[in-house]
């Protein structure tokens, strides 16, 4: 299946960006927000070089998509790498607390150094960066405890950015999903694809959902066969294991949807997007046996 490369790059996130690198002066923390399933590739590579010295707090938010066991894979791969990953579930609500302490903590050695140079202390000014869709805002709601930013499960909700306060201590940034200008990594982009963190306009549904297919045979993981064996073959009564993905997808098009293949390509994405599949990442930690 030929089709070209998913690339996405509306007006509103490039605009997004030049006001994010202005406002970035005023910042002291950064929560870098990441797709749990994905880590890897929704990482923006110029998030070092925006984030400069200033304190970041890793968040992997949809910690109910992936296995405890995978989690901890991750957490430890992080750690040596000298930095502390907090898992949250903001739909629900899970690691939110963690989250505020880790960014308050922060605060609190910016404003000390404020103090040590006889300056007056001040709310810590935190912003929340991460591509589209990996839920920023959903986090910023929970944070907050209510509802005060629009939250979807879709790419490109939040279009600008604006200063929310969350508490005495705390004024939070809500900037809009930043992605690269050019998605190089094409591995990369299928699986922003298939976890929905990327506009539907980009993609072919039967391209993306037969990757998620190959992406699931080729997952190196204690639970790999779990996955592959127990989610694709008792859903959908066909064994993925003999077939490519596109053969795999035209199968269960036969067998279920009268050869219907776009129909079936977006039934198994929506199953792998809402958990139907299970609780099953795309991306484990690299050179892991």
């Amino acid at each position: 299946m030929t089709t070209p490369d998913i690339n996405w790059y509306p007006g509103h996130i490039a605009k997004a960006e030049k006001s994010l690198k202005e406002q970035l002066k005023r910042v002291d923390v950064v929560l870098e927000v990441r797709d749990t399933r994905i880590p890897l590739s929704t990482h923006h590579p110029q998030v070092p070089e925006w984030v400069g010295t200033k304190a970041r707090v890793l968040v992997l938010n949809r910690m109910d998509m992936i296995t405890p066991s995978v989690r901890q894979m991750w957490t430890e791969w992080f750690r040596e790498r000298g930095e502390m990953p907090y898992f949250t579930d903001a739909q629900h609500g899970k690691g939110i607390v963690a989250v505020a302490k880790a960014a308050q903590a922060a605060g609190e050695q910016m404003n000390q150094r404020r103090s040590d140079r006889g300056m007056l202390p001040r709310p810590v000014r935190a912003v929340v960066i991460g591509f589209p869709n990996v839920g920023k805002s959903a986090l910023i709601n929970r944070l907050l405890g209510k509802r005060v930013v629009e939250s979807a499960r879709r790419a490109g909700v939040t279009r600008q950015l604006r200063w929310i306060r969350i508490s005495d201590q705390i004024e939070l940034l809500d900037a809009p999903g930043v992605l690269p200008s050019r998605l190089e990594n094409q591995s990369a982009a299928l699986k922003l694809a298939i976890c929905d963190d990327i506009g539907d306009a980009s993609y072919d549904n039967q391209r993306v959902a037969a990757a998620l297919v190959d992406f699931l045979k080729n997952l190196n993981s204690p639970d790999a066969d779990l996955f592959l064996v127990k989610s694709l073959e008792s859903r959908y009564g066909i064994d993925p294991v003999p077939l490519t993905g596109e053969e795999y997808i035209h199968a269960v098009a036969n067998h279920r949807h009268k050869g219907d293949v776009e129909r079936t390509a977006r039934q198994i994405l929506n199953d792998f997007r809402t958990g139907l599949l299970g609780a099953i990442p795309l991306e484990l930690p690299p050179n892991t046996r």
